[in-house]
């Protein structure tokens, strides 16, 4: 108790739990999650041009894989709710899914080609729900839990949230700037991308260990058993009622229909950087050139993001930045061809998305006490899982509208010269979606006023559990 006096309370009046290296080892967990989504982002890429697919039929493929995924967080709620370990609730599924994720990252790569066609989309279909239904989303669900669980503030919750980000886009980038220089380096082909799976494999594991060694649940922690059953932590809450109650409040359902767009984006910049420097700038190893630039508004977007949040708040940040994304975008329409126009618009859009990717998660999880408050249920495990269920689904529709958009263009990976459909393809899924996303998160967000009743809504609860006690 002495340490946590020492930390003093935030701008909310609210006791605050973490320290520097809390943050940090909090954020390494960042690191397998974004390794398997970008994995997942490069693999229309991969299937099309290493194993040789359609591109038509490897998208449909990953939406259904993503569907799985999305359905797969709802249960995974419930069963993160349900568990009952000498570690907690969250920490353990760490430990227990660090060997796994490093299994299923190989299994990703290890296309057998000597397969029939159908054969072969049955392994893909199945190695990626393996990858991101099993094992990514009981990692996913407990590590944006335990966010609630280790700090009341609404201020650290927000800095986790960009040191996360940090970390995330920090493997992201790597994976966007680098993988196809290096796994071109090492021969271009399957083989070389099967070594980098070896890589990514370890780092996940190790990564899910640490995070395991060093995480708390502080905040639940803290609650006496009677505590925890005033505030419905404890309370088995039915499937059907607590998605009748998330639905009921707003809140959340602005953040769900948030994240699925934000993350339709995410989904769409995953995948469309190499297919956007191969066909419309000539040369598929500028995508390296592009994220390297894009490293400096990315850099600046983690500098920036606590001291403006902390001026402005969580919503009016993003808010802002769906505008600053929105104008970068409008202006690319004018100008597609030119490479500048894209290292700059690229640039902007990258600086406007870090906010959101930092913020979103602070803000679904705020939704926790509003419910607690509103419908007396904190429902922890379900708020994120559903929640997610919207993210998987607005990612998945993101990477799969690039094969389907290739598919109407007329693409054929065979073939050194395209139509050029393809390219009005490659403009829709780059510049014109994400353009459309932007404006559509700043409609959404404009409706969200919980930041400002959150202090008081918090003061209530404290009340209400003081004279229950």
């Amino acid at each position: 108790m002495g340490k946590r006096k020492e930390l003093g309370v935030d701008s909310m009046g609210i006791q605050k739990t973490m320290r520097f290296t809390d943050y940090l080892g909090d954020g390494l967990g960042q690191l397998p999650l974004n390794i398997m989504a970008c994995m997942i982002g490069q693999l229309t890429y991969f299937y099309t041009e290493k194993v040789g697919l359609a591109a038509g039929s490897v998208a449909t493929m990953l939406l259904l894989a993503k569907i799985a995924d999305a359905f797969s967080d709802l249960v995974m709620g419930k069963v993160m709710d349900a568990t009952k370990s000498k570690y907690g609730k969250c920490r353990p599924w760490f430990l227990w899914m660090a060997i796994p994720s490093a299994i299923a990252i190989l299994l990703i790569f290890t296309v057998p080609k000597s397969l029939p066609s159908g054969a072969q989309f049955a392994y893909l279909l199945v190695t990626n729900i393996l990858l991101s239904a099993v094992v990514y989303t009981a990692v996913m669900i407990p590590y944006a839990a335990i966010m609630n669980m280790r700090s009341a503030s609404s201020e650290e919750r927000g800095k986790m949230g960009t040191v996360r980000a940090a970390f995330g886009y920090g493997a992201g980038m790597f994976i966007t700037i680098l993988l196809v220089p290096i796994t071109n380096m090492l021969g271009g082909d399957q083989a070389a991308w099967i070594k980098m799976g070896v890589v990514f494999a370890v780092i996940s594991a190790v990564s899910l260990y640490v995070v395991f060694k060093v995480s708390k649940e502080t905040v639940s922690g803290d609650k006496s058993k009677e505590e925890k059953k005033d505030s419905g932590e404890e309370e088995d809450v039915p499937f059907a009622e607590g998605l009748k109650i998330l639905f009921q409040n707003k809140y959340w359902v602005l953040m769900l229909f948030a994240n699925l767009c934000m993350n339709v984006s995410y989904g769409l910049n995953g995948s469309s950087g190499t297919y956007y420097a191969k066909y419309i700038l000539g040369n598929d190893n500028l995508v390296g050139l592009m994220g390297l630039v894009g490293l400096i508004p990315t850099f600046l977007g983690f500098f920036l993001t606590v001291p403006i949040t902390k001026k402005f708040g969580m919503t009016k940040t993003c808010m802002g930045c769906s505008i600053i994304g929105a104008i970068a975008c409008a202006v690319r329409v004018f100008m597609p061809y030119s490479f500048i126009a894209c290292l700059i618009g690229g640039g902007i859009c990258s600086f406007a998305n870090i906010p959101m990717m930092c913020l979103f998660g602070a803000m679904v999880n705020n939704c926790v006490e509003y419910n607690e408050w509103k419908f007396g249920k904190r429902i922890l495990g379900m708020t994120n899982s559903a929640s997610s269920f919207g993210n998987k689904i607005g990612s998945g529709i993101g990477g799969s509208l690039i094969g389907w958009l290739l598919a109407l263009g007329g693409y054929q990976a065979a073939q050194a010269v395209q139509p050029a459909s393809v390219n009005t393809a490659i403009f829709a899924f780059s510049i014109y979606v994400p353009l459309a996303l932007f404006i559509i998160i700043f409609i959404l967000l404009r409706m969200n006023d919980l930041e400002v009743k959150y202090p008081q809504i918090l003061a209530e609860l404290q009340e209400r559990r003081a004279k229950k006690a």
